[in-house]
């Protein structure tokens, strides 16, 4: 049966004072009592130094600590941690340095974290690596989509992201009340107007990106991103990970500032988002970019957004034809579907020279549809 507490305090007691006689045989005394002959003489002088309290287990904790944080940096590791408190180890190390603050490993920020109970399942969960693939250089390609909406102000809000895919900068970062072409294009203006126009925009096949009934299928949105220039394409049906680095964006987005509340309107929401966007941009450090900042990677793109849209022009030996109600397209005496977006519009049939039979459809340079005549079941 194990000792008590107290019980070990009268053994204790007990072996001094036997070990405390003239006569007393002290190496044996220690056998009897099943302790090294040094931790006898070690009871011994707390008990002529302290009496019955020296007896007591001591603290193994060192006197002094020497290698441990300065206590003013690791208060400045608790409050970045308390402004950011989705940030880990590798994050606020980084901050440190950006900031001119003596430089901390990872490994010792986490441990400050700890010690302050800072650490919880949730951060753990949230710090799970994605696996990503990048553009070569900025402008390349921008992702877009809207977060999930949620209650504000007894109004849906769903915000509008667009997210640079090779520096992660996010370009826009906007409280929505709608998620209409009228919306995303209002947006998108002052982007444009700002940043450039990217080459491709990747989106899923939501409204009022793509169509879900006809997964790929352009809409009035796309129309007039094609007409800008701008390659469009959507994720697979059923794999957002294809929008990968926006999809993680929303994470970042939902654990640093709507999961925080606050916010009782649009307009206090919206100053919310423009300071995190700020902080997201230019200040947290991004693990996928070797932690340094989206800005650090970023720059505008040359393509400026143009004051009227161009003319469509289609080439020499494509067969052009204009897209009639509904968004059906007459081709050989069969009838298309192509989209009712195209209504009105001319688009191109070129010969595919791979197949006879078969043809491809472009609105500008978007690929609308493949014809193979030899199909029966396509024509409607």
């Amino acid at each position: 049966m194990p000792w008590k507490p107290q019980d070990i305090m009268s053994i204790r007691e007990e072996f001094v004072v036997l070990a405390s006689r003239a006569e007393a045989n002290r190496r044996e005394l220690c056998r009897r009592f099943g302790i090294s002959p040094q931790t006898g003489y070690t009871w011994l002088e707390r008990y002529t130094a302290l009496g019955r309290e020296g007896l007591a287990d001591q603290s193994r904790r060192p006197l002094t600590s020497p290698a441990r944080t300065q206590a003013t940096l690791e208060q400045t590791v608790v409050e970045l941690r308390g402004v950011h408190p989705a940030w880990g180890g590798r994050k606020i190390s980084r901050r440190l340095k950006d900031l001119g603050q003596t430089v901390l490993a990872p490994s010792t920020v986490n441990s400050i974290l700890n010690r302050h109970g800072l650490i919880t399942d949730q951060a753990r969960e949230l710090s799970a690596p994605w696996t990503r693939f990048e553009r070569d250089s900025p402008n390349a390609l921008w992702q877009g989509d809207f977060k999930g909406y949620f209650n504000l102000a007894q109004q849906r809000c769903s915000p509008l992201t667009l997210l640079d895919d090779h520096s992660r900068f996010n370009l826009a970062l906007e409280a929505c009340s709608e998620i209409t072409t009228a919306t995303v294009q209002e947006k998108m203006r002052r982007v444009f107007a700002r940043y450039g126009l990217p080459l491709q925009m990747n989106f899923d096949n939501g409204t009022p990106w793509g169509s879900p009934k006809q997964p790929g299928q352009i809409t009035e949105l796309g129309v007039w991103l094609v007409r800008l220039g701008i390659r469009v394409t959507h994720s697979r049906p059923y794999h957002p990970q294809t929008n990968g680095k926006d999809e993680r964006f929303h994470r970042t987005l939902k654990a640093e500032v709507l999961n925080r509340g606050g916010f009782d309107s649009f307009a206090a929401l919206q100053v919310k988002l423009d300071c995190w966007r700020e902080i997201y941009n230019h200040q947290r450090p991004h693990e996928a970019l070797q932690m340094a900042t989206p800005m650090t990677r970023y720059q505008p793109s040359p393509r400026s957004l143009p004051a009227k849209l161009a003319p469509i022009e289609y080439g020499p030996n494509d067969a052009i034809h204009r897209v009639g109600w509904a968004g059906e397209l007459r081709f050989r005496g069969r009838k298309y579907k192509v989209s009712s977006a195209l209504m009105n519009y001319d688009v191109a049939i070129r010969v595919c020279p791979e197949t006879d039979g078969v043809f491809d459809v472009f609105f500008a340079h978007h690929r609308c549809l493949r014809i193979d005549l030899r199909d029966t079941a396509q024509s409607q």
